[in-house]
């Protein structure tokens, strides 16, 4: 080996070995040391070094993660232990029944359990063989499953290679998609006219079954293991041994807690039951074990459950109200999208007062009218869906509701293609869809301009100020001040923000042209790849399909978004307006006034949703963390906080309130355009 190749296996070897190192502080300690921008440089050196190098690449590389190209077909494994489901308990008499069994079989020992939360998501099972990821499976029948070993790859919380050798070890855990990668995806997909996921759960299953890995790698699932089928080489004796070792391993392991007596895990699940909203991740239950293994082998299995184990099933959120009346909101990419105003109603800790009702075709299926009493839930406990009308209580005054011939913004005639479920205004002028753009360019996740709502907007375009997200630099105090809500300090706060966005990331920027199908995670991929966006700009589909993640559909959406004179003209625009569009230019997480300081959220805000209030901590720097811990800087308490309070107060950790946390974020001012 020359001198150049082995010191390419050197540097290799040193950046895998310290980016999962970085993989395990964030995705298993939630503890993370670096910013996403030092640790995106890093994993950028060790894919130009593989590439460069292509003998040197191991398979449990980090860089291995981005997703390989489609397969024709997932292969069938057999487990080494089969995966058995768990029997479900409903009521408390049936937990109390359940432990009345355990305790029988096990007459005169002592009987303790462990309680985790029932991540809603996929049963997978992981094999490792000699620390190194194998291969990866569905449940399937239990006995056998899909081989989806490329798209386990693409979830970073998976580890590649242990952080300790282990003869042969087989992990059974749960791959999900949180709460807000969930809602992205749904909201991607209802713009663009694709059907809809029902909830988290048949996101992942859908996500995990994609022939394509890049599509996997792209909506960024994560992975929470709760057991062990098979090992070789170790030797615990309790189930919470096996948490806690496979916590030390690299992988991220279940919450447990460990109980002996059957009235305080009954209290225990009585309490998540409504504490289990302001987790990220949706949980459909509880899951209750005997800890002892040696016990758990006695009490033996079924055929079809463990006797050691049992699920106790969460009551589904579900209300009933009336539908009011039923309006069409249109998209920024045209689509037509029929929502039901409802009268309100507390559902899943919070108010609802309307649902999407998707389509003209689930508005038939369901034959939902004007007027019905329905049944809605939240799908997942996140979107408010109406699961069904209930006839018996209709009165005759109900009406039949049919999707508008013409668009209800420009009156253009609107189109359904065949095969598709969406129907679309075609008219590029149509305000609607100009409405809507600016109001994604202004979204949190955009260019995040803060103050320009939905009714601020639709004033300046009334207005005629605005004609493209452009404008929006060309804005005068003398324009805003005039406008209702907005006196001079609101209007001077507005005219701030629009210029602190000039210095946004390119990503920022990317996501905020809304350019079809590509989202929040493209853009990143995109603004790293190319650095700027003029580079961006001139690059064909060929070029762009050779770029992990990025595929046909994408690439095929980009050259023609970039081809459109009028789009050219707006960037233009934006250029001599002085909006940052070099990748050099960004901020990364980590810096800012609140850099390394760790903030823990309970409880209820009044000013902010939790999403906004952690996109303000992230934004100067900080992290915000799901748990209380002693590397915890700061926990902000709104109305009825939970046990993170409690915790927070036992570790005298300091707490804000909401006008502290606004003073410490300099968010002391009046939020606009609600």
């Amino acid at each position: 080996m020359d001198q150049d190749m082995e010191r390419a296996r050197e540097m290799i070897e040193a950046l895998s070995e310290e980016i999962e190192a970085h993989n395990y502080r964030y995705y298993v300690m939630d503890n993370p040391i670096i910013s996403d921008a030092q640790y995106d440089k890093m994993l950028r050196e060790l894919e130009k070094l593989e590439k460069q190098y292509p003998s040197l690449a191991s398979p449990y590389s980090p860089a291995q993660r981005v997703g390989g190209q489609p397969g024709k077909g997932f292969a069938t494994v057999r487990h080494i232990s089969p995966m058995m489901s768990l029997a479900n308990a409903f009521t408390e008499s049936e937990l109390r029944d359940f432990d009345r069994r355990v305790r029988q079989a096990l007459s005169g020992e002592t009987v303790k359990y462990v309680v985790e939360p029932k991540i809603d998501g996929l049963a997978v099972s992981l094999f490792y063989e000699n620390g190194l990821f194998s291969r990866g499976a569905t449940r399937g029948d239990g006995e056998t499953g899909e081989d989806i070993s490329e798209n386990l790859k693409t979830i970073r919380s998976m580890p590649l290679r242990l952080r300790k050798i282990i003869q042969a070890l087989e992990v059974r855990g749960e791959a999900y998609m949180t709460k807000d990668s969930f809602a992205r995806l749904n909201e991607a997909r209802e713009e663009t006219g694709e059907p809809l996921f029902a909830n988290p759960r048949n996101a992942a299953a859908g996500t995990l079954r994609q022939l394509d890995p890049r599509i996997a790698a792209s909506r960024r699932l994560n992975l929470i293991v709760y057991g062990i089928g098979h090992s070789e080489g170790i030797e615990p004796q309790d189930h919470s041994d096996v948490l806690q070792l496979l916590q030390e391993l690299g992988l991220r392991a279940n919450e447990f807690h460990v109980f002996d007596d059957m009235s305080e895990i009954i209290k225990y699940c009585l309490d998540w039951q409504s504490r289990r909203f302001e987790l990220p991740y949706a949980i459909d239950g509880l899951v209750i074990k005997v800890n002892s293994l040696d016990q758990q082998q006695r009490l033996g299995t079924t055929s079809k459950s463990p006797r050691w184990a049992i699920a106790y099933k969460f009551p589904p959120e579900q209300a009933v109200t009336t539908v009011k009346n039923i309006f069409v909101r249109v998209g920024r990419t045209g689509v037509l999208t029929p929502t039901a105003e409802m009268e309100p109603v507390r559902i899943a800790g919070a108010t609802v007062s309307r649902a999407t009702l998707h389509n003209e075709d689930n508005i038939r299926e369901k034959d939902i009218r004007i007027g019905d009493r329905v049944l809605i839930q939240k799908a997942g406990d996140i979107i408010p869906e109406v699961i069904a009308v209930l006839p018996d209580e209709r009165k005759g005054g109900e009406k039949v509701w049919a999707i508008p011939a013409e668009c209800p913004s420009c009156g253009s005639r609107v189109t359904r293609a065949a095969g598709e479920a969406a129907v679309r205004c075609t008219n590029m002028a149509c305000p609607a869809q100009l409405w809507e753009g600016l109001i994604h360019f202004a979204s949190r996740h955009a260019m995040n301009i803060t103050g320009l709502g939905p009714a601020v907007l639709a004033q300046i375009l009334a207005g005629g100020l605005v004609r493209d997200p452009a404008d929006l630099y060309r804005l005068r105090y003398e324009d805003l001040v005039v406008l209702e809500r907005l006196g001079p300090k609101s209007a001077q706060n507005l005219l701030g923000a629009v210029e602190a966005s000039k210095k946004n990331s390119l990503s920022r920027l990317i996501f905020a042209l809304g350019i079809r199908h590509v989202g929040e995670r493209a853009a990143k991929i995109l603004a790293a790849h190319y650095g700027s966006l003029e580079a961006l700009m001139g690059a064909g589909e060929d070029e762009l399909m050779v770029i992990p993640e990025i595929g046909p559909k994408i690439a095929a959406s980009i050259v023609a978004f970039f081809t459109a004179a009028q789009n050219r003209r707006v960037i233009d625009k934006l250029v001599r307006a002085g909006v940052n569009t070099r990748a050099e230019r960004s901020g990364g997480a980590g810096a800012g006034p609140l850099a390394g300081k760790v903030f823990v959220l309970t409880g209820a805000l009044e000013s902010f949703t939790r999403q906004e209030a952690q996109e303000i901590v992230e934004r100067l720097g900080g992290k915000v963390s799901s748990s209380v811990s002693r590397i915890t800087d700061y926990v902000v308490a709104g109305e009825r906080p939970g046990s993170k309070y409690d915790k927070a107060v036992s570790l005298a950790i300091p707490i804000l309130d909401e006008n502290q946390f606004k003073k410490l974020t300099g968010m002391d001012y009046p939020v606009l355009g609600g």
